[in-house]
């Protein structure tokens, strides 16, 4: 499963702290690295915004 952070990101942190592959790249909005990315879900179940999809 792969995920995507979309323009409803508000950069809050949440996703980067918590997830355990370090797969979020900070910015004016977070990105996913799909390489370091292992589909776990952490950042779709803590996103605060809802701004995290699967797809």
């Amino acid at each position: 499963m792969f995920f995507l952070i979309t323009n409803d990101c508000i950069a809050c942190g949440t996703c980067l702290e918590s997830c355990p592959g370090r797969a979020i790249i900070e910015g004016a909005m977070y990105r996913i690295d799909p390489v370091k990315c292992d589909g776990c879900g952490t950042c779709y179940q803590v996103c605060l915004a809802g701004a995290v999809i699967q797809y």
